[in-house]
C-alpha cells in the first residue's frame, strides 16, 4: 500500500492528542447521496482510508484512484455545466464547500480566483438532486477579485475570501436567492480561508503571505436569527506564546480596515505563519495549512493551543508537499489538496498514516482546490484549477465516489 507513517518524534504525542477526537465514529443518514429520496437508516461510519490500497492507473478522466472508486467531470471552465442553461462555469475554480438541501440534494459552491482584470472573479454553484444528478448551475457572487478559498458557516452561507491586499470576505447564499454581502469587519488583507466554530460562533482566518498571520473574529452581537452578526466585532491576531507550538494569546487588531498599516503589522508580537492556506473546523479543532513550510496545523479552540500535525521536514521523501486547501472527512481523515507537488489529494488518517487518495495525471503546473464531501461522505468534489493547458479558462471540477467510510 502506498502509505507513509508519521515519524515517532516529540510531535507524535502532540498530534495523537488531536487525532483521538478524529477517530470517533460519526452517525449519518446513509441515503443522503446514494440516489434515495430521504434517509432510510442511520449508521456509525469510520474512516476506510487505511484499507484502500494503492492508486490504480489513470481512468478516462485522468484520475488515479483506489480500487472501487469512480470519477466524473461535473463542470469545465468556459462551458455550461447544465446544457442550455446559459450559465458558464467560471475560470480558475478554487475553494469550495457543500451545503445540504431539504429535498435530500446538495449544492457545491466554488470560488473563481481570477485576479486581472479586477472584478471578474466571484463564485458559482452546482445544484445536485438526491440522486446526485446535476440539475442546475448559477452564480452566487459577481464583480469581485481573486476569490481564493473561504469557508461554510453553520447557518448555511458561503464565505468567499478575496486574496489581494485590499481583499475582503463576502457572505453568499449557496442557493443564489439572496445577494452577497461584504463583511469589512473581518478585515482587509489577502484573505485565504475562513472557518467557523459552531459552539462559540468565532471565526478563524488565514492570510496567504510569507509573513501572514492567523486571525480570529469575535462578533459583538447576534443577529435576528441568533447567529453571529458579522458586521460588527473584534478582529484579533494570534501570538504563540513560546516557540512555534503551544499556548496562543489573542490581540485585537487596532485597525481591521488597514487604512494606514497592514493588519499583520499592527501587533508586533503577533506570530508569523508562512503562507496561510486552507482551514477547516472539525469539532473544536481548526486544521489549517501553511504552504511556505509545508505544514498542517491544529488549533484547539477550547484549550487555545496550536500544534504542528504534519511537516514535510519530518520525512526524507515526503508524500505530501505543496499543501493548500483542506477538509476533514466524517471518518476523521484530514484531506489536503496539493498546489503542485504530485497533484494529489492526500489524507492524514486517524491512525496518523499519510495516504494518497487521488492523483490528477497530466496537469503539471495546476493545483487542486476546493475539496468538499457531499452530506453522506461518499462523494468528494474538487477542481484542477488550470487543467492540462495551465490556462485559467481550462479548469475542471470533478466528483469522485467511493468507500471513503466503512
Amino acid at each position: 500500500m502506498d502509505m507513509q507513517a508519521v515519524n515517532p518524534d516529540r510531535r507524535e504525542f502532540l498530534r495523537k492528542s488531536f487525532m483521538t477526537c478524529l477517530s470517533i465514529p460519526v452517525a449519518i443518514a446513509t441515503s443522503s447521496c446514494n440516489g434515495s429520496s430521504g434517509a432510510q437508516s442511520i449508521e456509525l461510519r469510520k474512516s476506510n482510508v487505511d484499507q484502500l490500497g494503492a492508486l490504480q492507473p489513470a481512468d478516462a478522466n485522468g484520475l488515479r484512484l483506489p480500487a472501487g472508486f469512480s470519477s466524473r467531470i461535473v463542470a469545465r471552465s468556459g462551458e455550461e455545466p447544465v446544457p442550455g442553461s446559459g450559465y458558464i462555469w467560471h475560470s480558475d475554480p478554487d475553494g469550495g464547500a457543500v451545503f445540504p438541501v431539504n429535498d435530500g440534494g446538495w449544492v457545491y459552491t466554488s470560488n473563481s480566483e481570477i485576479r486581472t482584470p479586477r472584478g471578474l472573479g466571484g463564485a458559482g454553484a452546482l445544484r445536485f438532486d438526491s440522486g446526485g444528478n446535476l440539475i442546475s448551475a448559477y452564480s452566487i457572487l459577481q464583480n469581485t477579485s481573486a476569490n481564493c478559498a473561504g469557508g461554510p458557516t453553520p447557518w448555511g452561507t458561503w464565505l468567499s475570501c478575496e486574496e489581494f491586499s485590499e481583499g475582503m470576505v463576502w457572505e453568499c447564499d449557496p442557493m443564489g436567492g439572496d445577494a452577497a454581502i461584504v463583511r469589512p469587519a473581518l478585515g482587509v488583507f489577502p484573505h485565504e480561508a475562513v472557518a467557523v466554530q459552531s459552539e462559540t460562533g468565532h471565526l478563524y482566518l488565514t492570510e496567504d503571505l510569507p509573513d501572514g498571520r492567523f486571525y480570529r473574529f469575535i462578533a459583538a452581537r447576534m443577529d435576528l436569527n441568533g447567529n453571529p452578526d458579522l458586521s460588527v466585532g473584534a478582529l484579533q491576531v494570534a501570538q504563540v506564546v513560546a516557540g512555534e507550538e503551544g499556548d496562543v494569546t489573542w490581540h485585537d487588531v487596532p485597525d481591521p480596515m488597514a487604512v494606514v498599516t497592514p493588519t499583520r503589522l499592527q501587533v508586533p508580537q503577533s506570530t508569523v505563519f508562512n503562507g496561510g492556506e486552507g482551514i477547516y473546523m472539525h469539532g473544536q479543532t481548526a486544521f489549517f495549512t501553511t504552504k511556505g513550510d509545508n505544514r498542517v496545523w491544529a488549533y484547539d479552540t477550547a484549550e487555545q493551543q496550536v500544534f504542528i500535525v504534519y511537516d514535510d521536514d519530518f520525512f526524507t521523501d515526503p508524500v505530501l508537499t505543496g499543501v493548500d486547501n483542506v477538509t476533514v472527512s466524517m471518518g476523521g481523515d484530514i484531506l489536503v489538496a496539493e498546489d503542485g507537488g504530485n497533484m494529489q489529494i492526500v489524507a492524514i488518517s486517524p491512525t496518523n498514516s499519510i495516504v494518497p487518495l487521488i492523483e490528477i495525471v497530466g496537469h503539471a503546473g495546476s493545483e487542486i482546490a476546493g475539496p468538499a464531501f457531499c452530506p453522506s461522505g461518499d462523494r468528494l468534489y474538487f477542481s484542477s484549477q488550470r487543467g492540462e493547458s495551465i490556462n485559467p479558462r481550462s479548469g475542471i471540477t470533478y466528483e469522485v465516489s467511493g468507500p471513503f467510510l466503512t
